[in-house]
């Protein structure tokens, strides 16, 4: 993936954080993927490192995005798309918390600076969601149903309703998405 990538992350305390976690080793495992990953939502990639330069906090921190308050993050149900990074995920809900988060992170990115452009991006382009799986092949509709099980067993709750299935703010990381999957580690961090 090209450049670095704005993740939003589960508040540290939250307990989804470590179920999440879990889910996705256990996940990869069952697909045989070596990828794994912190738990997170994309809010943006393709960030240029000259844009935060030799002080990615500072630059992280300068970015205006909404308070925790102003934030909910639902999960929904389970999906898969062909594409690598969208190989298993739940869906987020699009609501205008995440989307205002997304804006601000878009408009990080060359060519996406003027807010006209960046809530174009949202509108049309902008998938939250939180993968659970990078891989290479199909996953078919009787894998999907066992990952959809275990979810549930690890008492995920996948209709954005409830402790776990939820969270208010988060942290959002700036991670270098241009090296290899297992080297992805975040360089900044800041709370909503």
């Amino acid at each position: 993936m090209p450049g670095s990538s704005l993740w939003l992350l589960p508040p540290s305390d939250h307990p989804l954080t470590d179920i999440i976690t879990t889910v996705i080793k256990k996940t990869a495992a069952q697909f045989n993927s070596p990828h794994l990953f912190i738990p997170h939502i994309t809010l943006t990639s393709e960030i240029s490192p000259s844009a935060y330069g030799s002080d990615a906090q500072s630059w992280l921190n300068a970015l205006p995005f909404l308070s925790a308050k102003y934030v909910r993050v639902r999960l929904g149900k389970l999906e898969s798309q062909e594409a690598f990074f969208k190989k298993l995920y739940s869906r987020v809900e699009k609501n205008e918390g995440v989307k205002g988060l997304g804006k601000v992170a878009r408009m990080a990115v060359e060519g996406f600076e003027g807010e006209d452009v960046a809530e174009m991006w949202v509108q049309e382009k902008f998938m939250p969601h939180l993968s659970l799986l990078y891989w290479d092949g199909t996953v078919t509709s009787e894998q999907l149903a066992e990952i959809e099980r275990f979810t549930k067993e690890a008492g995920i709750n996948l209709n954005g309703e409830g402790e776990l299935a939820e969270w208010e703010g988060g942290r959002v990381v700036l991670v270098p998405t241009d090296k290899a999957i297992k080297e992805w580690a975040p360089i900044a961090e800041r709370g909503l």
